[in-house]
């Protein structure tokens, strides 16, 4: 999953590099990585009737993780070191293997432009937590993104709209709490040694530790296949494995290291409309206007929660 971040929060040991304003080329990339997460969600959703949730999620960090370790190889990079990196190192795999079962067995219920908002609301709870955990200040302006962004998430839980039920509603809120855990598991980078060390070896961490967590689930609901998936299913699990996983989460986590913290995360307030409109033009999810106008006031909130004080 990606890592929003702020200026204030950003390691010492890339403080030069951050302050880097993103040319043309790097804008065009994170708009890349944007359309890619956006359209991650429809690609579970298309892999679905074939391929049970929690399977789909343990191959794609199965998958994931050899990308990484070959990428890590190319480049010269370590996986294996003692640098006391272990133990927040797990914790966040642990996360990250939780943030994907919301995801995972969420999307069964909810929709695939639904799920991008609310999966996409973190960063509302990145700045919260930074502000206590962090200590950092927002303004006026900031604290006023934060109640725009609660009020989007609010209106699109809460009002009636066409063929949402309280199965939809409780994948939201799946979703929901992904967003939450994704939150967390950025925080945990920011504070510890982790924001010191290679991308891929943050990663790994992430991957290897959900692996088994992801697949007790699917052990647990009790998830079989009993066909070979077809080419439709494979080539989204594929997409989802290799590309949004093993490709575009290092690339992120890369950029972040040579760019602005803040200009980057402004960017990925793109996601969540590339992934409504997926939804709508790839499944034919339906797109009210009263949705439409919590997706503005999520995306709204974020850009004034994101905006420097």
């Amino acid at each position: 999953m990606t890592t929003v971040q702020t200026n204030a929060a950003a390691p010492n040991t890339t403080a030069g590099a951050s302050a880097h304003a993103l040319g043309m080329g790097a804008a065009l990339v994170v708009t890349m990585l944007c359309l890619s997460w956006g359209f991650n969600q429809v690609a579970v959703k298309l892999a679905l009737p074939e391929l049970p949730p929690m399977l789909q999620a343990t191959i794609r960090s199965i998958g994931g993780a050899l990308v990484v370790a070959l990428a890590a190889r190319l480049r010269g990079v370590p996986l294996f070191v003692r640098d006391g990196t272990l133990r927040v190192g797990l914790l966040i795999g642990v996360m990250f293997g939780f943030e994907f079962v919301m995801i995972y067995r969420g999307l069964m219920w909810t929709t695939a432009s639904r799920a991008v908002v609310f999966l996409y609301a973190a960063p509302f709870f990145v700045v919260v937590g930074a502000r206590w955990l962090l200590k950092e200040r927002l303004t006026n302006g900031q604290w006023g993104g934060l109640a725009l962004s609660f009020l989007g998430v609010v209106l699109a839980i809460g009002v009636p709209q066409p063929d949402v039920d309280a199965n939809v509603v409780l994948g939201d809120l799946m979703l929901l709490v992904a967003g939450v855990g994704w939150a967390g598991a950025t925080l945990a980078v920011k504070a510890t040694r982790l924001a010191r060390i290679a991308a891929e070896r943050t990663l790994a961490y992430q991957l290897v530790v959900s692996v088994p967590i992801l697949g007790l689930a699917s052990w647990a609901t009790g998830e079989s296949v009993t066909a070979m998936p077809g080419p439709l299913a494979l080539g989204s699990l594929a997409y989802q494995a290799l590309w949004v996983v093993g490709i575009t989460y290092l690339i992120w986590f890369q950029m972040v290291k040579t760019y602005s913290a803040s200009r980057l995360s402004a960017f990925t307030f793109m996601t969540p409309l590339f992934g409504v409109i997926a939804g709508h033009v790839v499944l034919g999810e339906p797109m009210t206007l009263v949705f439409a106008a919590a997706v503005a006031l999520v995306l709204a909130g974020l850009v004034l929660v994101n905006r420097p004080g």
